[in-house]
């Protein structure tokens, strides 16, 4: 099981139960003011069982839920800021064996100094028992508000991949006036894996040749990766053109992940922005986000654009709306441009939970050798020039270790990755 700031995640019978939902949803309920929470699941096969116990388990703690059923999380977070707590039974883009809970307080994710007091035992005051109600969602006309109508009828397919998005992000593009082709609206008889960032997305691909852009989302809809003209676009991308709308609207601070790419850093300051590192996650890059007053930003490796005006998460949905506005605009083919002179290559390895840190410890002492600068705020970043860089960091969300380099070259970047693979390999042979 894991258990992090983007949420408890395990595989659902084996290393997470139910009765683990009832303890951390126990713990959760002493954090929620309002004594009110909205909650929602993915299409995981296990999600309704899931999300029943968690009711149950906040209502005998006097919590009042509101059931939104099956729903993506950006949908939760927004409809979480009106009821002041949410919960998604959701493992986002992990396998569909697994599942977890995602918690969210005041409209954003829990935080660092949250996470224990979820995790360890607390005592809940309640003197009712809560109640229980299904709920609508304004999150569609919301989105409207904020992208604005599209005129120019583009085409888009949209590989759902079985998930929670089927029912709201091809009726968002439809109702902005786009002509959609759905792709793997269920998951019985889904052609590609639940994660949109590391599958091929054959069909996507295909349908993408006679449509002006391509859409994949993860299971629980925050996830959105780019094709286009037949080729799939690294998840930096999808930030990058969300930042370019950004910058279109005026917004000039942003925070990035230190995991992204560079080439949206030199974008915004080419533009008039300004950016702030923060560690990677997306809990982490808001709640840097919420401190310092940043207009919009993201995680590219997750291809995770922000808009904290909207939503305090990751918004594949409402983005899918914001790139299809810039279709056929000069700001659209001008990211696209800049990117395409950079390559990310993000890799994974794995290596036991347990023996994680001593093996970060020997990649540290490697590293400090190897590059002139190194940098530790989130794992081990080793610079190489101004357009090169590679980083070793823990998985929030798995057991492996990350590997993520990226170069203006493909080769040197490739060269970069592997060699560090083997570092980190080498580390892991050391200590066990």
């Amino acid at each position: 099981m894991k258990k992090t700031i983007s949420g408890i995640r395990g595989i659902f019978g084996d290393d997470f139960s139910l009765k683990d939902v009832i303890k951390f949803c126990n713990n959760f309920s002493s954090l929620i003011t309002s004594k009110k929470c909205v909650i929602g699941q993915d299409t995981r096969p296990s999600g309704f069982m899931i999300k029943e116990t968690a009711i149950a388990a906040l209502r005998q703690n006097g919590i009042n839920v509101y059931d939104l059923g099956t729903a993506p999380t950006p949908v939760v977070f927004r409809e979480s800021r009106k009821f002041g707590s949410g919960i998604i039974v959701t493992s986002s883009h992990n396998p569909i064996e697994w599942n977890g809970l995602k918690f969210i307080l005041e409209g954003r994710g829990i935080n660092e100094k949250e996470l224990p007091l979820i995790l360890e035992g607390q005592e809940c005051q309640n003197s009712s028992f809560g109640t229980e109600e299904e709920i609508k969602t304004t999150y569609l006309d919301d989105a409207k508000k904020i992208i604005g109508e599209i005129k120019n009828s583009p085409k888009i397919a949209v590989d759902i991949g079985g998930g929670a998005a089927k029912e709201f992000a091809p009726r968002l593009l439809e109702e902005l006036g786009c002509k959609v082709q759905v792709i793997n609206p269920d998951l019985k008889g889904c052609t590609r894996g639940t994660d949109p960032t590391a599958d091929e997305l054959t069909d996507l691909v295909t349908a993408s040749l006679t449509n002006d852009i391509g859409y994949a989302f993860d299971l629980d809809g925050d996830r959105l990766v780019v094709v286009r003209n037949g080729k799939k676009q690294t998840a930096d991308v999808t930030l990058g053109l969300g930042i370019a709308k950004a910058l279109d609207l005026g917004y000039k601070n942003f925070i990035l992940s230190i995991d992204t790419s560079v080439s949206i850093e030199k974008f915004i300051k080419e533009n008039g922005g300004q950016i702030q590192r923060s560690k990677v996650g997306e809990a982490n890059v808001m709640d840097m986000m919420l401190k310092t007053n940043a207009q919009a930003g993201g995680e590219g490796s997750s291809a995770g654009f922000i808009l904290p005006e909207f939503n305090y998460c990751r918004e594949g949905i409402l983005t899918g709306g914001l790139i299809a506005s810039m279709l056929g605009t000069p700001k659209f083919n001008e990211v696209l441009n800049f990117m395409e002179n950079y390559v990310q290559i993000r890799e994974k390895t794995n290596v036991d939970s347990n023996f994680h840190d001593k093996v970060m410890e020997k990649v540290a002492s490697k590293f400090s050798t190897k590059y002139s600068e190194v940098i530790t705020l989130d794992g081990i970043k080793g610079i190489i020039d101004e357009d090169s860089w590679v980083l070793i960091r823990k998985s929030n969300t798995e057991d492996i270790i990350r590997i993520s380099g990226e170069s203006n070259n493909s080769d040197n970047c490739r060269e970069i990755v592997n060699d560090s693979i083997k570092i980190v390999n080498q580390c892991y042979e050391e200590v066990r």
